[in-house]
């Protein structure tokens, strides 16, 4: 999708070169963190909402109001325009469907906590993806309102990591491993899942979580200090237009946030698509995410079964 778009803007500006970094989340927020002094970046396209709030409290980002502003729900973009969601995107459980059928493989979040499942999960290394984040997270999240407390949230991820095989280094390893039957099941988001079947054939089927599902809102920004910052938001706009979020859900599985698009418009995956939101605290998510996920690659990762 980065590809297509960037050649899209420059055949629309044949002066303009657009030069893409496809990186996790976290990763990308790191580096333009780094880089803040000496920006190199200008737009920042692709993030968990909560990921774009740590770098709007950091001053990383560049307020702007986009034209379609007053479609977004407001939670789903920054009181001061510093970033607007482009993108919602279910969380769902991903199993083999050469080795599992739908009615095999685990329906909810606890059951990828059965001994049976021992071995047989890879998962992606959250530490670099927001959307291992946003998922691990929201379990803390939804701990603390149930309970009052994490403690109950950290006993889940321990009992995941027990059953996990390995964490890959990037999706392509996950992808693979899981395609050549290395393990059977993982998580990960729904449009990534529809778009490797289509496009590579992999053996991928998915289940949304009965107790329901994490909806991550995908957002996009202009970095503060980018050396471009006109053609910066030009851009923003251009990926951000009726015609491009279209082809974006058509093309490349993506179900847009804009609440203006005609349903009528939209590929018939999106409207026939039904499952149930997790309500999620993702204020108290931003605000702890960074020292959750250092507690569990310290005292988690490779222990669970301690």
């Amino acid at each position: 999708m980065l590809e297509e778009f960037a050649k899209r803007f420059e055949e629309a500006n044949p002066n303009v070169d657009v030069q893409w970094l496809d990186m996790g989340s976290q990763d990308a927020f790191d580096r333009i963190r780094t880089e803040s002094s000496n920006p190199q970046a200008d737009v920042w396209w692709g993030a968990p909402s909560t990921i774009f709030m740590r770098a709007e409290k950091d001053s990383l980002l560049a307020p702007y109001r986009p034209t379609w502003a007053e479609h977004v729900p407001a939670e789903m973009h920054s009181p001061a325009d510093a970033w607007y969601g482009t993108f919602v995107t279910p969380e769902v459980i991903v199993y083999n469907s050469r080795m599992l059928t739908k009615e095999q493989a685990p329906a909810d979040w606890n059951d990828l906590l059965d001994p049976k499942w021992k071995g047989k999960i890879i998962l992606r290394y959250p530490l670099a993806s927001g959307t291992l984040r946003i998922i691990f997270s929201a379990m803390l999240a939804s701990s603390i309102a149930k309970s009052g407390s994490d403690q109950q949230g950290f006993d889940w991820l321990r009992r995941l990591d027990a059953n996990t095989k390995e964490y890959t280094a990037d999706p392509t390893q996950m992808y693979l491993k899981l395609a050549r039957e290395e393990a059977s099941v993982s998580i990960w988001d729904m449009p990534d899942v529809v778009l490797q079947t289509k496009m590579n054939g992999y053996p991928f089927g998915y289940v949304f979580p009965h107790s329901g599902t994490v909806l991550l809102t995908d957002g996009i920004a202009v970095v503060r200090g980018a050396k471009h910052p006109e053609l910066a938001k030009e851009f923003y706009e251009f990926v951000t237009s009726e015609e491009s979020l279209l082809l974006q859900a058509e093309k490349f599985y993506r179900i847009p946030a804009r609440a203006d698009i005609p349903r009528e418009k939209l590929p018939e995956w999106i409207s026939s698509t039904s499952f149930s939101p997790m309500h999620v605290d993702w204020n108290l998510i931003a605000q702890h995410e960074s020292e959750w996920m250092k507690k569990w690659d310290e005292d988690i990762k490779g222990r669970g079964a301690q």
